[in-house]
């Protein structure tokens, strides 16, 4: 039997915060119809000002635990752009406030295609046999990152986290990882990220009156090349799977712009109802969009076990990546 990577659990946690479009109106110089029109979000979680990311993803975490019904992993992978801060890794913390033990933990960044980076890392220690289970968790703060007078971020990003937790099993078992496509082009790394705080431009008192600590994103760029990734990436693995595209049941894309969406389906020749949608009610939420967007597609009924399944994700870096599977009898919690 060859090995692989099964999803036996998924947990997800949204903060109760809850900030709708008509708040954000209030603020800044937009209105619900403008940011509906152009994202399709009606409202964000946002995390209140004692909460970090190591609380959300612990959550998520749990849960997904539960869903699972263990107790213990032999790993722990956290992606996040948003870690608690930046030394030491978040996940060790996670790990150690789930009473993991002493296990490898670690986090990846990989900016919104970081949840599908950490499936494949997870994916190769088990196939390595270094581990039976690795728990995956996709967690972010965005709001710790945003301009606050920036309506185009602020409208967009929620916060948020999603957990799986993969164990090993069998390649032709319902959840187990298919085909992964992983990629990425440095040559845009300027078109999503934060200028200041890193080595190459590092907070000091003698550049803090030029610093910009904030996330900056060139929206329409994004756009063209976040549809044509995307859409690449899911005919890779469809093929590598020895499916047709119309065998696809439903397309989980990173939960980024309602347009978006839309603009990899019909690239794709998939009917618009076959793809998940959860943006509308909790906003871009990075790495951890795509386990929330599966959370939510099971609950409805749009996701059933036995489905044929795409995640495709774009992000910073560039990154961007797709992964097959056939859905798992496997409730979210």
């Amino acid at each position: 039997m060859n090995r692989a990577a099964v999803v036996s659990g998924l947990g997800t946690w949204l903060p109760p915060g809850v900030v709708t479009n008509d708040d954000l109106a209030r603020e800044l110089d937009t209105d619900d119809a403008w940011i509906r029109s152009r994202t399709g979000i009606g409202r964000r979680h946002i995390a209140d000002p004692g909460t970090a990311t190591s609380d959300l993803a612990v959550e998520a975490g749990r849960r997904a635990l539960k869903s699972a019904s263990v107790e213990s992993v032999d790993a722990v992978i956290l992606a996040t752009t948003t870690p608690d801060q930046l030394c030491p890794a978040t996940a060790p913390q996670v790990a150690d406030r789930l009473g993991l033990g002493p296990v490898a933990a670690f986090d990846l960044s990989a900016v919104c295609t970081g949840f599908l980076y950490a499936l494949g890392t997870a994916a190769g220690l088990i196939a390595a046999r270094t581990a039976e289970r690795v728990l995956v968790i996709g967690a972010d703060t965005y709001s710790r990152i945003l301009d606050p007078a920036d309506r185009s971020t602020r409208a967009i990003f929620g916060d948020g986290a999603g957990a799986v937790v993969l164990r090993a099993g069998g390649a032709e078992e319902p959840g187990a990882l298919g085909p992964l496509d992983l990629a990425s082009d440095g040559g845009g790394a300027e078109l999503i990220g934060i200028a200041s705080g890193g080595s190459r431009s590092p907070f000091r008192a003698d550049t803090l009156d030029r610093a910009d600590p904030y996330f900056r994103m060139e929206g329409p760029t994004v756009f063209r090349q976040a549809v044509e990734r995307m859409a690449h990436s899911t005919r890779t693995v469809v093929q590598r799977s020895g499916w047709q595209l119309p065998d696809v049941d439903v397309l989980v894309a990173h939960q980024a712009n309602l347009r978006i969406l839309h603009a990899v389906a019909d690239q794709l020749h998939l009917e618009r109802d076959r793809c998940a949608v959860h943006l509308d009610r909790v906003g871009n939420t990075a790495a951890a969009s795509i386990p929330l967007a599966l959370a939510d597609a099971a609950s409805s009924g749009l996701l059933r076990p036995g489905h044929r399944v795409v995640l495709t994700a774009f992000g910073g870096g560039l990154t961007w990546g797709a992964c097959a599977l056939r859905w798992p009898d496997v409730t979210a919690l």
